[in-house]
């Protein structure tokens, strides 16, 4: 079995390496055609679909899952062309490939396709609206993957983080050893998700389907909800986040904390307020069961302290 990597840098294709490397072959690609220590690997820039086919190509794949993505969910608003290409147009692309060569795609989706505006947690088939040029490049590029008929398996997922690349718990260890003071989004109540969790439970739900009949196969395609259980605001996320370093050493002392309106925290793009995720057919279909998101914030200031301890960098 050939799985081809796609965004194999960002935080969650570096997470996915390991884990789909027991699935079968893996071929990494990276927009550089370099991985992120050096080595080399395919060039699949999703902005160029020239380079997007050729490592299609190159990889005979039988599972493509795409981790790449166009992410600057502020800076999609002054580049949606950009945005739409990376996020919609190159998804159709694959899936398109993936019919052809009868290939299985795994694609990433988010919790910005939902507006936000809800008192519980979103369904696959609660209705869409997303609020900025992200959000709607994300949910064309669901739909377009629905509409090659290629097989496939649409993970959304939430507020990702992970003990490297650029992230919340990363900014809010940074600015903690340079202010005295934080303030911190009190209004928009999320998951916060490890990548690492993501990769995981990627490669488990990938061993489930593989095991099963051809008929079940057909039946699980679909979408799916994959964030951590429980919830909390940006404010309580990153007062934790301070526990936690504090307790590993990774901080001497913790700042002030101040809870804000989003409203006091003006962004290019507008947020959701409400982007818990339903994760239940995703237990009921491939038995993964979501963790807290409090035991994920351990394990990850976990990471970065044995990292620190070390000597390594990230």
């Amino acid at each position: 079995m050939n799985i081809l990597l796609l965004g194999a840098n960002g935080q969650v294709g570096h997470a996915l390496r390991e884990p789909l490397a027991m699935l079968g072959r893996l071929t990494c690609a990276t927009r550089s055609g370099r991985l992120d220590d050096g080595g080399e690997c395919l060039q699949a820039d999703l902005a160029d679909a020239g380079s997007l086919a050729r490592a299609l190509d190159a990889s005979e794949a039988t599972i493509i899952v795409n981790a790449a993505a166009y992410t600057a969910v502020d800076r999609a608003e002054d580049e949606p062309g950009l945005a739409d290409r990376i996020n919609h147009v190159a998804v159709a692309e694959i899936g398109a490939w993936a019919l052809r060569h009868e290939a299985l795609v795994v694609h990433y989706s988010t919790d910005y396709v939902f507006d936000g505006r809800n008192d519980r947690p979103w369904h696959e088939n609660d209705a869409t609206a997303p609020l900025g040029a992200y959000g709607q490049g994300k949910l064309a590029g669901e739909q377009a993957l629905r509409d090659s008929g290629a097989r496939h398996l649409i993970l959304r997922t939430a507020w990702v983080y992970a003990a490297r690349g650029q992230n919340f718990l990363r900014t809010m260890l940074r600015l903690a050893g340079e202010r005295d003071e934080l303030r911190v989004v009190d209004d928009q109540v999320g998951a916060p998700t490890p990548a690492g969790w993501i990769a995981q439970t990627t490669a488990k739900v990938l061993r489930r389907w593989l095991a099963m009949s051809e008929q079940e196969r057909e039946i699980s395609l679909g979408t799916y909800h994959l964030t951590a259980s429980l919830r909390c605001s940006w404010f309580e996320f990153a007062q934790a986040i301070m526990r936690e370093a504090q307790s590993a050493g990774l901080l001497d002392k913790s700042p002030r904390m101040l809870p804000i309106a989003s409203a006091d925290y003006p962004t290019r793009a507008k947020r959701p307020a409400f982007s818990v995720l339903d994760n239940a057919k995703l237990a009921l279909v491939f038995g993964q069961q979501p963790r807290p998101w409090q035991e994920g914030l351990h394990e990850v200031i976990g990471e970065l302290a044995a990292a620190r301890s070390n000597g390594e960098t990230s």
